[in-house]
């Protein structure tokens, strides 16, 4: 009977240990099987937390570096003389430290205002603002003289203007480090033309084959008028004023008779001012060589082709021009 119990007792042992086994490998299969929602939730930020004025809170780490990226990838307005451009903060050279802000926020106390730090290349940003100003910077352009159909016409002056560089530099770099996305203006400077259609001054238009100067006088863009014209003296056949646009470059009083190094004029000597002086008293050089308007005191010779190349007048209405016109003043010379 005892031998029978023994027997028993021992054969139950593996038994005991197969049931215990079980019972250890369905605890581990729960474990492992149990819902996410039963292991530690990921951290987030905590309430009224904000990263340069944006509201972070309640966001985990990826979620934060998600919206916090992309509120700095907001383009920037900027402002131009002639509208508006849109640039990525990114082509300006500037970077966010979307990593630092994060970790700093998930860190943070409640109700903690703050700041998303922005790094920026100088090379990039002046590249980018030479770039933009070779598009931007224009001239300014002065008011000039054409003829059309024997007279005077004026263009309307325009004005230029110029990128601030190191202003721009400045206001750029203060945009995005305060994370400006209104419109940012962009500083320059107007420049003015010289000279206005108003103040252009007077023209001259000599007509060659008709013996006449006339001169004009400007009112604003388009035609000159008329102020007067006088009977000229114009070169001789073999030696004819010449035909195109000049300008007076010199004036001078009383002047020097200097013989040029011409054959007609071999030999001669200068003839000092005085009433027998061939240029008169008063002498208007055109930008074309050796050739002016002047006086004469052959006033038989006006309205003939009796000179070498200039445009002779009477010497009081030489004095008289004189007065009226000036260094610049544009001269038309035409067949007509």
């Amino acid at each position: 009977m005892v031998r029978r119990i023994a027997a028993a007792a021992s054969s139950n042992i593996p038994t005991v240990g197969r049931a215990a086994a079980l019972l250890a490998s369905i605890v581990v299969a729960l474990v492992v099987a149990a819902p996410a929602s039963a292991q530690d939730p990921e951290p987030t930020i905590a309430t009224g937390v904000t990263v340069s004025g944006l509201d972070v809170a309640g966001l985990t780490g990826a979620q934060a570096t998600e919206a916090i990226q992309a509120f700095f990838d907001q383009p920037l307005s900027l402002g131009l003389d002639d509208g508006t451009i849109s640039v990525a903060p990114a082509n300006l050279g500037a970077r966010a430290r979307v990593a630092v802000a994060v970790a700093t926020a998930l860190a943070a106390a409640p109700d903690t205002a703050l700041t998303l730090e922005v790094v920026i290349g100088g090379l990039k940003l002046r590249k980018w603002i030479q770039r933009r100003a070779k598009i931007f910077d224009r001239d300014a352009v002065s008011a000039r003289a054409r003829l059309v159909r024997l007279v005077p016409h004026l263009s309307e002056a325009k004005p230029g203007r110029v990128l601030l560089r190191l202003r721009t530099r400045v206001r750029l770099m203060g945009a995005l480090r305060n994370h400006r996305r209104d419109t940012v203006a962009l500083p320059f400077k107007v420049l003015r033309p010289k000279l206005s259609a108003g103040r252009f001054g007077p023209a001259v238009v000599i007509r060659r084959d008709s013996k006449r100067l006339i001169l004009y006088r400007s009112t604003g863009p388009g035609a000159m008028r008329v102020v007067t014209s006088f009977p000229i003296a114009t070169g001789m056949a073999a030696y004819p004023t010449p035909i195109g646009n000049f300008f007076i470059r010199t004036k001078v009083r009383h002047p020097w008779w200097y013989p040029p190094n011409r054959g007609w004029a071999a030999g001669a000597q200068p003839i000092p001012p005085g009433p027998g002086n061939p240029l008169g008293t008063r002498w208007m050089g055109l930008s074309v060589g050796g050739v002016g308007i002047h006086g004469t005191p052959d006033a038989a010779s006006i309205g003939y082709s009796a000179s070498h190349g200039c445009i002779r007048m009477r010497i009081s209405s030489a004095e008289w021009l004189f007065e009226r016109v000036r260094v610049g003043t544009p001269v038309f010379i035409v067949r007509a």
